[in-house]
């Protein structure tokens, strides 16, 4: 599968479509991806399907957000196939699969993490695959700042 990178031509290209003015920011990856993020809220409020580099660039911005406001390694966060991270306070895993798992799919992911979907809901509804007794991400989401 062919991995195109998130650079300012893909997101303006992407910014373009949706009527939005091109970058404004820096060329550094954090900028590029909070970028994106917004581009990719625009579109999902048009009705537009984001392009993948956009998608994987805000997933990791606000991955990055959940590790920076809930720092530890006792919970991993996965959203398959763009990016996870460990985070909360807590014993850690060293080896294998870890006791608590957090699994979603991009959209989800940030519809939660900007407060757009509730976690409760995400979960009754099969969105979010929670396993373990810290798992349980309601304290930390929506995240404050995205």
């Amino acid at each position: 599968m062919s991995r195109t990178p998130l650079t300012r031509a893909v997101l303006d290209e992407q910014r373009a479509a949706l009527g939005l003015p091109p970058h404004q920011g820096s060329d550094e990856p954090a900028d590029l991806r909070r970028a994106a993020l917004e581009t990719v809220l625009t579109a999902y409020d048009t009705g537009a399907e984001p392009a993948r580099p956009l998608l994987r660039g805000a997933v990791r911005h606000l991955l990055d957000r959940l590790a920076e406001d809930a720092p530890g390694r006792s919970v991993e966060v996965r959203v398959p196939p763009y990016a996870a991270v460990q985070c909360v306070e807590g014993t850690h895993h060293t080896r294998g699969t870890p006791p608590n798992v957090v699994e979603t799919d991009a959209a989800t992911w940030i519809a939660l993490a900007t407060g757009r979907l509730g976690w409760d809901e995400a979960v009754r509804s099969g969105r979010v695959r929670a396993s373990g007794r810290r798992a349980d991400l309601t304290a930390h989401l929506p995240l404050r700042a995205w």
